[in-house]
């Protein structure tokens, strides 16, 4: 078994399972940005969905591409449990592999055909050297034409945009919490939990959100091209790039 990483724990991946659909802005319509933004490189194609959880990702790709083969990595057994569970219908077309973010050993013997990695509210727990260095192992391994697509927290540019993403987060989950709970329990829970880190005055050191130019830039230093910004709201963004033919 991996080391968990002192960014995560066993204990929050099992309280993420029950509070990310109330505290993931537009979380549906998250899923269904990033699977699109994935181009079809044909039958026998693999895709990574990096830091992948619950599988929920996994899932939109597995059901948007019928003839592809979707691996979830990720670094917590309680994640990879739940995701096997929750695709288990999908059979060998999905396969789990226990990894650490952090480690550089894994990139060098990832599937081949690689046609994209995706990664949803992870790569923030890097900094912007390991980010770099990510981006640069990923954009080596993908297939000519194939495409990095990553959803994540981003560090706004000024206090403006910290306190424009502190406020359209709060009123996400708020109306989440009333759209999905019925109640605003989900959402006590998320400000109790000081899990806005945009309006949290004590940050938790282990998030280290990048601006999204620099990391625009940082795709484009890896070698990928078409880089682009697919959506941004209350401080979350998906953009990406691809590698060319």
């Amino acid at each position: 078994m991996i080391e968990p990483h002192p960014s995560w724990s066993e204990e929050l991946s099992e309280s993420f399972l029950d509070t990310g659909r109330y505290f993931v802005p537009k979380r549906e319509q998250q899923i269904a940005t990033v699977a699109a933004a994935v181009p079809n490189l044909g039958p026998g194609v693999h895709l990574i969905d990096l830091c992948c959880g619950e599988g929920l990702l996994a899932g939109a790709l597995l059901e948007r591409f019928p003839t592809a083969i979707v691996h979830g990595f990720d670094g917590s057994p309680t994640m990879l449990a739940a995701a096997r569970a929750a695709l288990a219908r999908f059979g060998e077309r999905f396969q789990t592999c226990e990894i650490d973010l952090f480690a550089h050993d894994w990139r060098r013997q990832l599937p081949q055909p690689l046609g994209a990695v995706v990664s949803s509210l992870a790569i923030h727990h890097l900094d912007g050297a390991g980010k770099q260095r990510l981006f640069r192992d990923l954009a080596v391994a993908l297939a000519p034409g194939g495409a990095l697509v990553i959803a994540d927290l981003i560090a706004p540019a000024a206090p403006e945009g910290v306190a424009i993403a502190a406020s359209a987060w709060d009123d996400e989950v708020r109306q989440r919490s009333l759209d999905l709970g019925g109640d605003l329990r989900a959402f006590d829970q998320f400000r109790a939990t000081n899990w806005n880190l945009y309006s949290d005055p004590t940050p938790d050191p282990v998030d280290k959100p990048s601006p999204l130019l620099a990391q625009l830039r940082w795709l484009e230093q890896a070698g990928l091209t078409a880089i682009d910004v697919y959506w941004q709201q209350a401080g979350h963004a998906i953009f990406g790039g691809k590698k060319g033919a």
